[in-house]
């Protein structure tokens, strides 16, 4: 069996030749073996099972055998013989012959330094498409961001419209003046609430003098 791998001939066939010619001597042999015991069954019927002049099924399978190794020798030489002409004359691509998948290496032939040249811009390439994509996700999560607070303010300023209007229905010119009113009566709420916490400390300490 040719050792060369025929690297061509299996891209362009799908197998190689080798993988082909040792599926076929096996099925050769195969057929060998089957029609050998064929013969021998024949051969038995043909002595009835009973032994002539010494010849029984030993014998037989001793003759079989040895007829077996006989032909197997014959069928390897002429197999080699065979190999070599469906290597060299069928199974082989001739040198200037090249395969329509391989006809733009012909046109854009290219040097082992270009093609490592071109193998360093395509990995720059998928890193400035990673770090693209990276900086895609980063802005899409700050619109994210951006319109959770839009709608924040939204809410904010739908507040600031409604208070506005509670204002106006209460006779307060403007938000502004509602806070200065607010204040003014915080401001009041506070002294009452000290006032009445003074009240309740004379009366506890009159009540314990009593």
């Amino acid at each position: 069996m040719s050792v060369d791998p025929m690297a061509y001939e299996a891209q362009f066939f799908g197998f190689t030749p080798q993988t082909c010619l040792l599926r076929v001597y096996i099925a050769f042999q195969d057929y060998l073996f089957e029609m050998m015991l064929v013969v021998e069954s024949v051969i038995l019927k043909k002595l009835n099972g009973t032994p002539e002049d010494g010849v029984g099924p030993a014998q037989v399978r001793k003759g079989t055998e040895k007829f077996l190794l006989f032909m197997k020798e014959h069928l390897d030489k002429l197999f080699g013989r065979m190999e070599e002409v469906l290597l060299q004359l069928v199974l082989n691509i001739p040198k200037n012959v090249l395969l329509p998948e391989d006809r733009a290496h012909q046109q854009y032939p290219y040097s082992q330094e270009q093609f490592q040249a071109l193998q360093e811009e395509v990995r720059e390439l998928q890193q400035r498409c990673r770090a693209e994509a990276a900086a895609g996700q980063a802005l899409r999560a700050e619109l994210e961001e951006q319109a959770a607070l839009r709608a924040e303010l939204e809410k904010v300023l739908q507040w600031f419209d409604g208070l506005e209007n509670i204002c106006r229905e209460h006779g307060t010119g403007s938000i502004k003046e509602s806070f200065a009113f607010l204040t003014q009566n915080s401001r009041r709420l506070q002294e009452v609430l000290k006032d009445v916490a003074e009240k309740s400390k004379n009366i506890k300490r009159h009540d314990q003098l009593l």
